[in-house]
């Protein structure tokens, strides 16, 4: 279930803020101000229904306190005035209502789930509110509410102390790279999920505690005391430079003169008994109480989105058939489908396709695409301008097609991921000799989605076991790469064996033995009287990866469906892989699954239309490699629609929506995404517009005038 972030992140986006602002001259204008002034007084026990009327006594009231608006300014302020043309006070009139807001909607949240602890305890209310007014601290009532040894009292700890390490290690690096800059500036797209947590992760030791430290160089905050955290610090860090970069951090809190941290009360070295840190602190588990108010909320509204109508599903049912009712119409014409295809994702579904046999199916490809180096590139050109023939079939002379065959054997691929070792930032690893990988480097990438599978997501459409092919040599600043070069024979060969490894398959390829024998007179074919290019000569080899369930429908169905026994989805994942490998072709890397192809007529070159479609005809898991004036294109195809037309779906949801990746799992998500999160905002809005009135908040705006007033 998603998390409703209704503010969010002010801790961890403003820690990060502070450090790389190094104080903020739009707020220090004012440095004299009292941050602990009240702004704002929330109590919602007066206007309560009937449901939470038994639980009003356990709410007092809730302070928006002046340094609470500041900070929140240091996070979110800058956007409103710089990407909005807002002025300070439209900005801190927005800020001040956002806090107002989550203070109404934190304690509507505690009732509720006081509510909800007493009937899963079998207590009555009297005896909850007892323990929770028994709790001497605010503290110590959020974690009750929460549950002291929770998780969701450890994914507040750690959302703490992981977003002071990273304001320090920002620190820490800007101080790196003002001393010594080394980082390479070269990109290459990656999959996507590259170094994204799991979601609600914390790392554990085996007593369920949590394996997390801050480390800041100081006595009990040293890299050896920091968990996992020391597993990947900032590279080449010493006590000496952390403690560097925490007084830097800690000085961009003085500095901003709002007493966020106070010099001559506080022990600065004791990072987490700063009274800063301790309210942000607050502010995490304010917003657990909120997740897990919403989390409730929304497996209420699941539950009533699965039962709804006559039987389980139905409702879904109901939405695929309007949605398939509306597709019929609209696409009805090849031309429509084609418009349709750009939007295609995992969100956004093609239900329909037109009757399209006599063009052909529509379809998705790969592309990876072994280009001309640039020497060949250059004679090609020369050779463009030489045999060029407007009258002729194709703009040239039979001659051109002949000559560019002679280059093409010429061309050697290499491995296009020297940026994962030398770009901006460094994903490659070398593998544990243990490691199972393709390849003889035994250098692979993205380490925290391969090896640590229980705090970083999967990568999509991405197997991850393919190595450098080349020789690596590590220096002290940087890495030496020697790529392997590939003629096309051996890079197919290198395809086929990856693909093969990856699903436990034993295909293979033919290819045109005679290829190179192209003369004029085999180049064209007739076509009622007139000489047109028979683009066949131009496919150089053809394949088919062997799936689990070669029929289109089944692999509509379950591409993305990451079962163990679903081939359909490991040789996508392959080929994917091989694309972000080889591949110089770099736009197809972001798009969802490969270059949508039309039936008949497209915007691509005819020798690459023409291949296309010969295997999108196919069907899914189809190969070829055609030449071109780029280079050789090998084709994968990873989804085709019928050419009969028609529905391109039959649902089973019951049996299918909990298996991540099948059409009905994405189906339903989509559903379920926007009918929850429209009744979640909706109730977020009913609770702000039922609870915040002036009964219940009062606000002190002569208190926060000086800000209001910093434009005049």
């Amino acid at each position: 279930m998603k998390k409703k972030n209704i503010i969010g992140g002010i801790l961890a986006t403003s820690i990060i803020a502070t450090s790389v602002l190094g104080g903020c001259s739009q707020v220090s204008s004012n440095p004299n101000a009292d941050m602990s002034q009240v702004l704002a007084e929330v109590n919602i026990s007066e206007n309560l229904d009937k449901e939470l009327k038994d639980y009003s006594s356990a709410v007092g009231t809730s302070e928006v306190i002046k340094r609470e608006l500041v900070t929140y300014f240091i996070n979110a302020g800058s956007n409103y005035i710089n990407n909005y043309g807002w002025n300070y006070e439209q900005t801190f009139t927005r800020l001040m209502s956002d806090l107002v807001d989550n203070a109404v909607l934190v304690q509507y949240a505690t009732l509720y789930l006081l509510k909800d602890k007493a009937e899963k305890e079998n207590k009555t209310a009297a005896a909850i509110i007892s323990e929770y007014e028994g709790k001497a601290t605010l503290q110590e009532k959020y974690e009750y509410l929460l549950g002291e040894d929770s998780d969701e009292v450890k994914l507040a700890e750690y959302s703490l102390m992981r977003a002071i390490n990273n304001a320090i290690d920002s620190q820490e690096k800007k101080n790196n790279s003002e001393n010594n800059s080394t980082a390479g500036t070269d990109k290459r797209d990656t999959p996507t999920g590259v170094d994204t947590e799991l979601e609600d992760y914390y790392p554990k030791k085996e007593d369920g505690s949590i394996d997390y430290k801050v480390y800041t160089g100081y006595e009990n905050y040293l890299l050896s005391d920091s968990g996992v955290y020391q597993e990947n610090p900032v590279e080449g860090t010493t006590r000496a430079k952390r403690m560097q970069a925490y007084n830097d951090f800690i000085s961009s809190l003085v500095s901003l003169g709002y007493n966020l941290v106070d010099k001559s009360t506080e022990n600065l070295r004791d990072v987490m008994s700063l009274n800063y840190i301790k309210e942000e602190y607050l502010t995490q588990l304010e917003q657990q109480i909120l997740n897990k108010y919403y989390d409730l909320f929304e497996e209420e509204q699941e539950e009533k989105l699965i039962t709804a109508g006559q039987s389980r599903y139905s409702y879904i049912q109901s939405v695929y058939e309007d949605l398939l009712g509306y597709q019929e119409d609209a696409y009805s014409t090849s031309s429509a489908l084609s418009s349709a295809l750009s939007g295609m994702s995992d969100s956004q579904f093609v239900l329909y396709a037109p009757d399209t046999r006599e063009d052909g199916a529509f379809g998705f490809v790969y592309n990876i695409l072994l280009p001309f180096s640039a020497t060949q590139s250059a004679k090609l050109t020369e050779l463009q301008s030489m045999y060029k023939d407007s009258e002729a079939d194709g703009g040239y002379k039979p001659e051109y097609y002949i000559e560019r065959n002679n280059i093409l054997k010429l061309i050697e691929a290499t491995d296009q991921r020297s940026a994962w070792f030398n770009g901006e930032k460094e994903y490659a690893f070398k593998a544990e000799e243990n490691a199972e990988y393709f390849g003889d480097s035994g250098w692979l990438f993205f380490e925290n989605n391969i090896k640590y599978t229980d705090r970083y997501e999967a990568l999509s459409k991405y197997d991850g076991r393919y190595a450098y092919n080349g020789s690596v040599v590590e220096k002290d600043e940087g890495y030496v790469l020697i790529p392997e070069k590939l003629t096309v024979n051996s890079m197919l060969d290198e395809f086929v064996d990856y693909v093969n490894y990856v699903t436990g398959n034993n295909d293979s390829y033919t290819v045109k033995q005679n290829y190179y024998n192209l003369d004029s007179e085999s180049l064209y074919k007739d076509e009622d009287g007139d000489k047109k290019i028979n683009y066949e000569n131009f496919v150089y080899a053809e394949g088919k990866i062997s799936l689990t369930n070669s029929d289109a429908a089944y692999n509509r169905s379950n591409l993305l469906y990451r079962g163990a026994d679903n081939k359909n989805y490991k040789a996508l994942a392959a080929v994917n892989e091989l694309q972000y490998a080889y591949t110089t072709d770099t736009s197809v890397l972001s798009q969802y699954i490969g270059y949508s192809v039309d039936a008949g007529d497209t915007s691509y070159i005819k020798e690459f239309e023409y291949a296309a479609h010969k295997a999108i005809n196919k069907g899914a898991g189809n190969w070829v490699v055609c030449a071109g004036d780029y280079g050789w294109h090998l084709i994968y195809v990873t989804y085709t629609f019928s050419p009969e037309g028609g529905a391109q779906y039959t649902p089973n949801w019951e049996d299918n929506v909990n298996k991540e990746g099948t059409f009905e799992n994405l189906f339903y998500e989509m559903v379920k995404t926007k009918n929850i999160s429209n009744i979640s905002t909706t109730r977020s809005t009913q609770i702000i517009n039922e609870f915040k009135s002036d009964d219940t908040v009062t606000t002190y705006q002569t208190r926060y005038q000086d800000l209001l007033d910093m434009d005049k």
